[in-house]
């Protein structure tokens, strides 16, 4: 008589649902989809659900370096690798196209299917504070925020996490400029695009936007057209008298022109600012 012996059968009891690739957040995202022809066209706003793509983080597996560590235990060490992001700076003097190359720019990335989100200083109310408007009429929707740190906040961490390019108009006014960039490239693995002035009206540094230049893959500088001459303009001349740094206005305030006309205009801007004091204190002198 053949004699079976009894064995223990394992079976498999895992159960475990597809985890699904989706997780509510308490906010809608203010994703926007851009017009993918004219630059001139209206955006189209499409409204995000209220969920958000679960990213499954990359994982690399070192073949050098812990191979020791392999041959001692047996086991195959990961590491993560951290996020690729990218930092590009637009700068020019006013009236250079800076806020036309960037929101062209965010164009590409949205029609390239990447998500993409706007912010510009709220201390900018010309054109209201929730859109971004170019001199020659082009306007997207932004975020207008007295600072880059409470981006995150107010975006929600969710939203943000899903977010691929951030455009950053106006940068100069943004005192934490730097660190927001850094991490969110470095960290993050976000794409930033900045545009702002790299000077002021005097031709000195303005905010913090040069500070960010050796964080960037790409710097772009612009020209205007001198008003004066037409030749290549570099430089923001302000036409009134106020002397304080930051003055926001338009073609009523400033012209671009360049070095010799530049030069020449301080002069006269200079003259003429004596010739009005000195007027004030003869008519305050009493006769």
């Amino acid at each position: 008589m053949l004699t079976i012996s009894k064995m223990k059968s394992f079976v498999s009891s895992s159960s475990f649902s597809t985890l699904s690739p989706y997780f509510p957040i308490t906010a809608s995202p203010s994703f926007f989809s851009l017009p993918s022809k004219s630059p001139r066209c209206s955006p189209t706003f499409t409204q995000v659900s209220n969920y958000f793509a679960f990213k499954t983080p990359r994982i690399s597996f070192l073949s050098t370096g812990i191979s020791s560590a392999q041959n001692r235990t047996g086991q195959t060490a990961a590491t993560f690798s951290p996020p690729s992001g990218e930092i590009h700076v637009i700068v020019g003097p006013m009236f250079a196209g800076k806020t036309t190359t960037l929101l062209r720019r965010i164009q590409s990335q949205s029609s390239n299917g990447r998500s993409v989100a706007i912010i510009k200083s709220n201390k900018d109310t010309r054109y209201g504070l929730d859109s971004i408007v170019t001199h020659d009429g082009m306007k997207l929707p932004c975020w207008a925020l007295p600072n880059l740190t409470s981006f995150k906040q107010k975006f929600g961490q969710g939203a943000y996490d899903e977010l691929d390019v951030i455009g950053i108009d106006e940068a100069q006014f943004f005192d934490d400029l730097y660190d927001f960039c850094r991490e969110a490239a470095d960290i993050d693995g976000k794409t930033v695009i900045v545009a702002g002035l790299d000077g002021d009206y005097l031709r000195r540094n303005f905010g913090s936007v040069l500070n960010i230049i050796p964080l960037a893959d790409s710097v772009t500088k612009l020209t205007a057209r001198c008003e004066i001459c037409g030749n290549r303009a570099f430089f923001t001349l302000r036409k009134t008298e106020e002397k304080e740094t930051e003055l926001i206005g338009g073609a009523d305030v400033y012209m671009p022109v360049c070095r010799q006309h530049y030069v020449s205009g301080q002069v006269v801007i200079e003259t003429a600012r004596t010739v009005v004091e000195s007027h004030k204190v003869e008519c305050r002198t009493p006769a």
